[in-house]
C-alpha cells in the first residue's frame, strides 16, 4: 500500500501531529508532504493536493482521505492487526468518544493555547474558559486511565487513537507549564516518553520556520 501523509509545520500543526501518530501506531510506511503554513502560497500549495485546504491529508492509492479522525479510521480498518482502536467493545465507544469530544469540542483551548512546541512559557492569566476546557480534560483522562488503563501507561492501556489525539493537547499543557492534578501530569509525562511523539517532537526542534 503507498500512502503519503500531507501535513503542516511540526511546530504548530496539532491535526496534523494527530495523524502521523495514528501512521505511527499502524506501523504503516508512508511518505511525507509538508506543506509550511501562514505564508502567502501555503493555501493554494495545500489545495493542490487537498479538495478543503486544509492539512492533514491522506493519499492513498484509491483516493484522498481527509480530516485526522476519517485518516485514524481508515488506518484502523486498514491495519486491524495494529489495534489503532482498544480491545473491548465498550473500551473502543469511549475511545471513539473522547476523540470525537476532542475533535469536535476544547475551543477555548485550541484559541487560548495555540499548539507550539518551541513555547515553554505559561500565559500571564488563563482565560476561565481554557481553564474549564483543561479541567474536564484532566477528567477524562482520570477515568480512562482508572478505568481501562491498567495495562499500560496510556489512555487505555496500549497506545491508541485515543493518545494521538489528546497528544497535542499534552503537549499544550507543558508548552504553557499549566499546574495538573497527578494523574494528568503522569500521562503528559508519558506521553512525551512516547517514541513516536519525540520523533515528531524532535523534528519540529530542528524545524526552521519562518
Amino acid at each position: 500500500m503507498s500512502l503519503v501523509l500531507v501535513i503542516g509545520n511540526k511546530t504548530y500543526s496539532s491535526w496534523s501531529l494527530r495523524a502521523a501518530l495514528a501512521m505511527e501506531l499502524a506501523e504503516a510506511p508512508y511518505s511525507e508532504v509538508l506543506i509550511p503554513l501562514d505564508r502567502a502560497d501555503s493555501r493554494a500549495r495545500i489545495l493542490e493536493h487537498s479538495p478543503t485546504g486544509k492539512v492533514p491529508l491522506l493519499k492513498t492509492e484509491e483516493g484522498p482521505v481527509w480530516d485526522s479522525l476519517a485518516i485514524g479510521e481508515y488506518l484502523a480498518e486498514s491495519f486491524p492487526e495494529a489495534y489503532l482502536w482498544p480491545r473491548g467493545e465498550y473500551a473502543r465507544a469511549v475511545a471513539r468518544s473522547v476523540c470525537a469530544e476532542m475533535h469536535s469540542g476544547f475551543v477555548a483551548l485550541r484559541t487560548h493555547l495555540p499548539m507550539d512546541l518551541k513555547r515553554d512559557q505559561a500565559l500571564d492569566a488563563m482565560p476561565a474558559e481554557a481553564e474549564a476546557d483543561i479541567r474536564r480534560i484532566c477528567e477524562l483522562w482520570a477515568e480512562c486511565r482508572a478505568r481501562f488503563g491498567q495495562d499500560g501507561p496510556y489512555l487505555f492501556g496500549h497506545a491508541s487513537l485515543a493518545d494521538a489525539f489528546f497528544a497535542p493537547v499534552a503537549a499544550r499543557l507543558r508548552s504553557y507549564q499549566v499546574s495538573l492534578p497527578e494523574t494528568a501530569a503522569a500521562y503528559v509525562d508519558s506521553i512525551y516518553q512516547w517514541p513516536a511523539f519525540q520523533r515528531w517532537y524532535q523534528a519540529a526542534q530542528e524545524e526552521q520556520l519562518g
